[in-house]
């Protein structure tokens, strides 16, 4: 299983609409908004690493209201 993280920046007050249809995506298994530099943090998973890029490449970085991401992608064989 891979596993990546994305950090959001959205536009203002449409926290709760990417939040909501980004808690709809099969593949994301946790989506909570932050206080800080990012407006949202994304947990993705996924069989295969070119799937977890597909997912995050078609299904998030397109979404509406998202104006920039930082996607860290999780290590194996690292605890």
């Amino acid at each position: 299983m891979k596993k990546a993280y994305v950090l959001i920046n959205c536009d203002v007050e449409k926290e709760e609409v990417v939040l909501g249809t980004l808690r709809k995506i099969n593949s994301v298994t946790e989506a909570h908004g932050t206080f800080g530099v990012y407006d949202i943090i994304v947990e993705v998973k996924a069989d295969t690493a070119e799937l977890l890029r597909d997912v995050i490449t078609w299904k998030i970085h397109k979404l509406p209201f998202i104006k920039s991401t930082l996607t860290l992608i999780g290590l194996d064989g690292q605890g």
